[in-house]
């Protein structure tokens, strides 16, 4: 809350790194993902966003690492309890991930891990941009 009045929304965003706890529901987890906070990942977003993030960047801790696509239910949860942009970050194993993680709600996409271990280079992000309507 101190960060976004001193210096703007725009500047403050919430990571949540969230678990999947059964069928329909995660909880935000901290410390690196080793303490559970016994909370709704929905209402810990809409908590961070009360205090002034203006974005946030959402880990699924059961799909990081693993290229297999994004979390698209959690994404989709959690973008529509907030009225703030969701960057989906977790999962993303080829280009089409793209078009799934925005069409669950994410405004933007974290493929970090792809881009480090060279499964996808820019070159062929910015083709695959170029081809797709956004």
């Amino acid at each position: 809350e101190d960060i976004a009045k001193e210096f703007g929304s725009q500047c403050m965003v919430l990571s949540i790194e969230a678990k999947q706890i059964n069928t329909n529901k995660w909880t935000p987890l901290t410390e690196s993902g080793r303490e559970k906070t016994g909370l709704d990942v929905c209402d810990w977003a809409k908590r961070g966003e009360d205090l002034g993030a203006g974005e946030i960047l959402l880990t699924s801790i059961d799909r990081e690492g693993t290229s297999t696509g994004f979390d698209l239910l959690l994404i989709e949860k959690v973008s529509r309890s907030v009225n703030i942009p969701i960057i989906s970050s977790g999962g993303f194993g080829c280009l089409k991930d793209f078009d799934a993680g925005v069409a669950s709600g994410a405004s933007a996409i974290a493929i970090a891990d792809a881009l480090h271990y060279g499964k996808l280079n820019i070159k062929d992000l910015l083709e695959y941009r170029s081809s797709i309507e956004l």
